[in-house]
């Protein structure tokens, strides 16, 4: 089985080189003010041996934007990150672009989202803007079915593959974090051309929990978790930033390499890193899979 390696986390990443305070615009915001960095992370990943480099949109919203008053610029954003991602790509003479398309509302809190309807027209506004230059969507982060669905919804005029990774309720990885089981998810996979069914941005441990569940899905299969303590309750508010987030000091590259080889070992043929997984443990990753770059 050909396993396909993800990259690792762009946000903490970004805060960690770039020395940045934290802010509601997370990413963004360190994209603005870092652009080279952007770029170094994603040269990083691909040396490490990535196959994947994801696009730096995830928080790219309007949502977001609007109220820190650069709503204007929310095009030239998305084609900036789009740009840093390609040129990285170029550069490593070999790999693939994700469009990465996160959560509406705020992250890890589904009823903050826009209803599935209200929710297709803004992705279908980004996957418009990503649709030439990337080679797959991923949304990522989804925490319920309906939000899910709205992303799914938003990619219906793209040709491109689209992933779907849903993240799960850190201490009980049967269950979305909006408290839905997992399996319920599952459907949407009938209704849309899902290509690719992931679990991210929950504890491994949640993760391993979680991919049995889906591993008879007919899809290919695979997750990439964060390096997160938990996702605590100070953070589940609109605007709340990441510092309010424990990172694990137990969870370095070879003890998360090890959680993905029992991920491979359960099936899965698409694994990589979230928050607080770094080039660090994607090359240990690539170095077992045997595909790490000299």
């Amino acid at each position: 089985m050909t396993i396909t390696l993800l990259d690792g986390g762009m946000g903490q990443e970004l805060l960690a080189r770039t020395g940045a305070t934290p802010t509601g615009l997370w990413s963004t915001q360190a994209m603005i003010d870092h652009p080279d960095a952007v770029r170094s992370i994603h040269d990083d990943y691909f040396a490490a041996g990535a196959d994947i480099a994801t696009t730096n949109t995830y928080a790219i919203h309007r949502d977001r934007l609007d109220p820190a008053g650069i709503g204007d610029r929310f095009g030239a954003l998305h084609q900036q990150a789009v740009g840093l991602a390609t040129a990285a790509k170029s550069a490593a003479g070999n790999g693939q672009v994700a469009g990465s398309l996160g959560p509406l509302g705020w992250s890890y809190m589904a009823e903050l989202a826009p209803p599935s309807e209200d929710a297709a027209p803004l992705y279908a506004e980004i996957v418009a803007l990503h649709d030439a230059d990337v080679d797959l969507f991923i949304l990522e982060t989804m925490c319920s079915v309906d939000q899910a669905r709205g992303g799914l919804m938003g990619c219906a005029d793209t040709d491109k593959p689209v992933w779907l990774a849903l993240s799960v309720d850190d201490d009980d990885g049967t269950r979305l974090r909006s408290g839905e089981p997992l399996t319920d998810a599952l459907p949407l996979l009938k209704d849309f051309d899902v290509a690719a069914l992931l679990i991210n941005c929950s504890t491994p441990e949640a993760v391993s929990q979680g991919l049995p569940l889906i591993a008879d899905a007919n899809v290919a299969f695979g997750a990439y978790a964060n390096g997160f303590s938990s996702i605590s309750d100070s953070f589940k508010t609109a605007g709340a930033t990441t510092d309010r987030l424990e990172k694990r000091r137990d969870l370095g590259p070879t003890e998360y390499a090890d959680f993905a080889d029992q991920w491979v070992e359960q099936g899965a043929s698409i694994v990589g890193g979230c928050c607080e997984v770094g080039p660090a443990h994607i090359a240990e990753m690539a170095t077992r899979l045997g595909k790490r770059k000299t």
